[in-house]
């Protein structure tokens, strides 16, 4: 989803600076992000100068160490919190501005956790968007107890009026507002699957023909990830104790086996591989 954001920020008119891994991540995260402005022109959603200035404001780099001179960074590492705490660790050496905000695209992992990581706890907040970034218009701004009001506002504004999208606020719970809500969803649907209650088609198929989604539930867990879905439920049920949280055993069997749904080209169904 990193590039997604990048993507978005570019196309705001912001220089832009993606972080990854390493130089051959950093390659794939700059030709995801070309496919993408291409998609975009191809369907008439903006035009060709347009996309070709986007890339002109993007660099794409294997080293952590040019972040150094950003006044907001956002962290978009795997749903995993060892990985997203060092990640901020890192980044509060790393950032030499200590009035920068460095902000995480968790899902669903604790903004408290990531802030106690770093030296400013207080411009540490969540900013989490929704995949693909550049066509879904809702950011969750997330605040933890140590998030103060001027980080907030920032970052509200920020999203708001340079990226146009829509802000909603949540506290600093696993989940907050929109995956406490569809991770059970989707859970469900899965042990439904995984019980031969209905096939993955006909739940997928109930879902969109008989509620007027736009996507079954089984076909949105498989464009998320199995592995992100797993991930989030887990940190749920780690936070809650629910067990409708709690991730069920073929979710976390297909996970094992690397069946991981769109990404993957197989989960609940097949595609093509990406």
């Amino acid at each position: 989803m990193g590039a997604g954001i990048a993507e978005v920020c570019a196309r705001a008119g912001l220089d832009t600076v993606v972080a990854e891994a390493d130089a051959t991540a950093a390659r794939a995260a700059g030709h995801r992000v070309a496919v993408s402005l291409e998609r975009a022109v191809q369907r008439g959603k903006l035009d060709r100068l347009s996309a070709e200035d986007t890339l002109a404001r993007l660099v794409f780099t294997g080293d952590l160490e040019d972040l150094g001179d950003r006044q907001l960074v956002i962290e978009a590492v795997t749903e995993n919190p060892e990985a997203k705490t060092e990640a901020f660790a890192a980044l509060d050496k790393i950032v030499a501005d200590p009035q920068a905000i460095l902000a995480t695209n968790t899902s669903a992992i604790p903004i408290m956790q990531l802030g106690m990581a770093t030296g400013r706890a207080d411009r540490v907040v969540g900013l989490h968007f929704f995949n693909p970034v550049p066509v879904l218009p809702l950011v969750e701004v997330v605040s933890s107890l140590h998030t103060s009001a001027d980080t907030l506002a920032a970052v509200e504004t920020f999203a708001r009026d340079t990226l146009g999208k829509t802000t909603v606020r949540s506290q600093d719970r696993a989940g907050f507002v929109v995956n406490a809500l569809l991770i059970p969803y989707l859970l469900s649907a899965i042990r439904m699957a995984e019980s031969g209650f209905a096939s993955a088609a006909d739940v997928d198929a109930g879902m969109e023909l008989g509620c007027a989604h736009p996507m079954g539930p089984l076909k949105l867990a498989d464009l998320i990830g199995l592995d992100t879905v797993a991930a989030i439920a887990e940190s749920l049920y780690e936070e809650f104790k629910e067990p409708l949280y709690a991730p069920p055993p073929l979710l976390q069997r297909m996970v094992q086996a690397g069946l991981l749904g769109r990404k993957s080209g197989r989960g609940f169904h097949t595609y093509g591989r990406v």
